[in-house]
């Protein structure tokens, strides 16, 4: 049975001829390979270092089983989808919400594994019955609501945790990495988050040189007078060791507020598996469900140990576009270099470091990001808010997620934000579905058109 860990040379193996596709069971030479894992690396470093940093993880663990889970999907998928897992930043906001309420990182992590085996097991609803169930269950006017939801209601984070530590520093690296996205070319625009970070590591740097020490909330409630880069712990730290693992816990609360991200990881894979397939020209649908379950294996596993959960990674799918190489061994090279990395605390100590008014700036950017992928959602799956059946489901949905809205079921049982916001969002439109008149269910425009009106190609005035 082929595992997809044999390729073929393209070419010469050096320099593919312009507009030549290296297809996912074809490869390079093994140094340009090498170099193209590197590469792909460093497209990942910048949300994977942010990633596990918000959620209260450790970065090294955190980066050496994005490899582990690199290589279980690879292999599950016999090669045939060229992807890199990382650290998913959809579960920051359920971290934030969990540590908030006073669970700890193995609460955070065990909600999580649940998650990962719930996704498994779409994945492998997706095989037997197809991906037709996941379009009757979740409609993109409910995919991207959710999506929507748990982006925005990372908001009060920034606002309240990260941008106060270094206002300043937060601006300046927030537009720095906005000018990053939009005005760089190629690979660069594809690595605008690691960008960020540096330029934020370093101009903290020299702040602390030239004005020294900063008086604000450092991570707490008090402002107090701290560094903004304190690198004492990378000092101290070896440069080879294994990270620091931990058993997770389950708490019903913690799990009921993880559970929904289950939508965005679902939403996620099969918008990557579908463009990997009109990248490389090999229709990719009979993998959907491969795909969905090894994510959620993975992400079982990286839980299990104590660390962050996976997705595949769009600026990976990026640099693949860039550089038209869709070779598989490419990213075991990539999975090789995450392991490694994995294995040295310095690097891991370096990660932990990042000052939080550089956080303040990068994520501005990352979580609002993050929400208006829900909108992307909406606009691919052409859904029209006019209608009432979408518009309300969606509606009320968003703003008990964003807001912070709570149902008290008992003295010790409550829902609410992401959790509530996603059953009101689902249950709502089934249901409303279910009683609405058939004339709500064509999907036409029921309500006043709007600004939408302008969208028409004015007629010739009449006299």
């Amino acid at each position: 049975m082929s595992l997809g860990v044999r390729w073929t040379l393209h070419g010469d193996g050096k320099t593919p001829a312009p507009g030549a596709v290296v297809r996912p069971d074809e490869r390079l030479t093994w140094p340009r390979t090498f170099g193209l894992g590197a590469q792909h690396v460093v497209a990942m470093f910048g949300a994977s270092f942010v990633a596990p940093v918000l959620m209260g993880l450790d970065p090294n663990l955190a980066i050496m089983m994005s490899g582990v889970a690199t290589a279980i999907f690879l292999l599950a998928t016999k090669g045939r989808v060229p992807s890199y897992l990382g650290c998913s930043l959809s579960f920051v906001g359920v971290a934030a919400t969990i540590r908030a309420s006073g669970g700890d990182s193995a609460t955070v992590t065990g909600a999580v594994l649940v998650v990962g085996a719930a996704l498994f097991l779409v994945g492998l609803a997706v095989q037997r019955f197809g991906a037709r169930i996941i379009h009757a269950a979740m409609p993109p006017v409910v995919t991207g609501a959710v999506v929507m939801l748990i982006g925005f209601n990372l908001a009060p984070v920034t606002a309240s945790t990260y941008w106060p530590q270094d206002q300043w520093t937060a601006l300046a690296v927030m537009l720095f990495t906005g000018l990053a996205v939009v005005c760089l070319r190629g690979f660069l625009s594809r690595i605008a988050i690691f960008l960020g970070l540096v330029f934020g590591y370093v101009l903290s740097w020299v702040l602390d040189l030239v004005f020294g020490k900063i008086h604000s909330p450092a991570g707490g409630a008090e402002a107090v007078d701290h560094w903004r880069l304190d690198l004492s712990a990378v000092g101290q730290a070896d440069w080879i060791g294994l990270p620091s693992f931990h058993a997770p816990a389950f708490e019903w609360s913690a799990i009921l507020v993880a559970l929904p991200v289950v939508i965005a990881l679902v939403a996620e894979n099969a918008g990557h598996v579908k463009a990997v397939g009109e990248m490389t020209g090999d229709p990719l649908d009979d993998k959907l469900g491969t795909a969905i379950a090894a994510d959620g294996a993975a992400s079982m596993l990286s839980t299990a140990v104590g660390g962050p959960p996976n997705t595949t990674y769009s600026e990976n799918i990026g640099v693949m576009a860039a550089t038209r190489v869709y070779s598989t061994a490419a990213y075991w090279a990539a999975a090789c270099f995450a392991l490694l990395f994995g294995l040295c605390p310095k690097f891991g100590a370096v990660v932990a470091a990042i000052p939080g008014g550089v956080l303040g700036g990068i994520t501005v950017i990352l979580y609002g990001m993050i929400g208006l992928l829900g909108a992307q959602i909406w606009l691919n799956g052409r859904v029209d808010l006019r209608n009432p059946l979408n518009l309300v489901p969606a509606a009320a949905g968003i703003i008990i997620g964003v807001g912070g809205v709570s149902l008290k079921i008992t003295d010790n049982f409550e829902l609410g934000g992401i959790a509530l916001g996603t059953l009101v969002v689902i249950t709502g439109y089934h249901v409303l579905r279910a009683f609405a008149p058939a004339h709500l269910k064509t999907q036409e425009p029921l309500l006043d058109a709007g600004t939408s009106a302008y969208d028409e190609k004015p007629g010739p005035e009449k006299s």
